[in-house]
């Protein structure tokens, strides 16, 4: 029998539509197996997730007037008010005590736009914070506790240590909570801040739990910097001569130019220093073929394989940027030895290095291991398991020219050792 079909119009009234064909019952259909092999195949999934993310720079981010922050958090859904979760490196608090006032005062003028879930929480800074999970855990706990969801925001303001800590609990969250990064140190304003790593410790192994995922955006406000010391200020220009030295010999250049400035800390240009190295830095990220790490080469770690091991070695007692500046000291001089880089450049490396006040040597390179051997040269094997596959290990075939090796002779390697012994041995004796 067929019956009047019922439809609601978008008043709500009830409108009768005339019956237009018989009710039937649905044909069973029939799944066509004859393409469908018994035999063993390999089918291949591809599909590809294009990233991208704002990297902006700034000065007085939470001034009511900078629509920065607001801008990037209602960037794909500009009417909705977004919930936000905001953590402060306890070195930023301390130094910027009236910050959470200024946090307030710039989401109570944006309030269409954003809210705050609570107050700013303070989390430690500096390499404690990556030693374990615990502050991971926390912030999980927050995440969870607060409503944090994925088209929620967590906001971390401070150093590099802190970015990787919070960054990593905000890509485990839900599998993914949207992150803005502010950096306030050099380190991370040039380097770390604008890539797409999160990690922390794991019993003495620099980065060993962490994941790859991009930020929603990264903010670089300069006045942070202002209050930083002057060891951690200029430790992260090591970073930029770093990606200099194997991307960019006009960098390098201009560099070794502006040497005196940049120890002077000339706001101008220590500027222009952060903006090239972060611009060369996303520029390997995002152009070089493996922004996930997913190969044997990391020519952003240019330096790194003996700076990593050097801060373990000094239970931290050096900074990230000081150890990599020994290593890029130490790699520029090895390349010497092994005839990829000409003879004397090396000495435009330390020179640079030495006029900002940095160091190109430490004790603990002389430490020996239980193996007899400098206990430094097991970084090499440690670097390679990082990543796996066969060491690959980035030195230098001219300034601005990076080359990728896949053995280091330890023995030309204990040389370049002394000779950066020697180096420093020589500048105390003029002292």
């Amino acid at each position: 029998m067929n019956r009047p079909a019922l439809s609601f119009s978008i008043d709500g009234n009830v409108a009768i539509e005339p019956p237009s064909f018989a009710m039937q019952p649905n044909p069973v259909r029939q799944l066509d197996t004859s393409q469908i092999s018994s035999s063993s195949e390999v089918h291949w999934q591809r599909f590809s997730v294009a990233y991208d993310y704002p990297i902006a720079f700034t000065r007085e981010i939470f001034s009511p007037d900078n629509p920065l922050l607001a801008d990037v958090i209602s960037r794909k859904e500009p009417r909705k008010t977004h919930r936000c979760l905001i953590y402060v490196d306890a070195g930023i608090a301390a130094t910027w005590p009236d910050l959470e006032t200024r946090i307030n005062a710039y989401f109570a003028a944006h309030a269409s736009r954003m809210t705050l879930l609570a107050a700013p929480i303070t989390v430690p800074g500096g390499e404690a914070i990556k030693a374990d999970l615990e502050t991971v855990n926390g912030v999980l706990e927050d995440i969870r506790r607060y409503g944090v969801d994925r088209h929620a925001y967590v906001i971390v303001i401070g150093g590099g240590a802190a970015l990787d800590a919070l960054g990593l609990a905000a890509a485990m969250g839900h599998r993914g909570v949207r992150l803005i990064r502010l950096p306030t140190t050099v380190l991370s304003q040039n380097d770390s801040g604008v890539g797409v790593k999160n990690a922390v410790n794991f019993q003495g192994c620099k980065n060993f739990i962490g994941t790859f995922a991009p930020p929603w955006a990264v903010l670089n406000d300069f006045d942070f910097l202002c209050t930083l010391s002057r060891r951690d200020r200029l430790a992260g220009i090591a970073e930029a001569i770093k990606v200099a030295l194997i991307r960019d010999g006009a960098f390098f250049d201009w560099l070794e130019a502006n040497a005196d400035s940049l120890a002077e800390f000339d706001p101008r240009t220590e500027e222009i220093m952060i903006r090239r190295s972060a611009e060369l830095h996303m520029q390997q990220i995002g152009r070089g073929g493996d922004p996930f790490e997913q190969g044997s080469s990391r020519p952003l770690d240019f330096g790194h394989w003996s700076a990593h091991k050097l801060e373990a070695l000094t239970h931290h007692g050096i900074s990230h940027g000081e150890a990599v500046a020994i290593g890029i000291a130490l790699d520029a001089r090895y390349s010497v030895l092994k005839g990829l880089l000409p003879a004397g450049a090396e000495w435009r490396v330390v020179w640079l290095l030495k006029r900002l006040g940095l160091p190109v040597f430490h004790a603990q390179l002389l430490e020996i291991g239980d193996d007899g051997q400098p206990a430094i040269l097991a970084g090499l094997g440690e670097f390679q398991e990082h990543l796996g596959g066969e060491l690959t290990v980035t030195l230098l075939s001219g300034i601005g020219r990076g080359i990728d090796v896949h053995h280091i002779d330890e023995t030309h390697m204990i040389e370049a050792i002394e000779w950066l012994r020697e180096e420093a041995h020589g500048d105390a004796t003029q002292r």
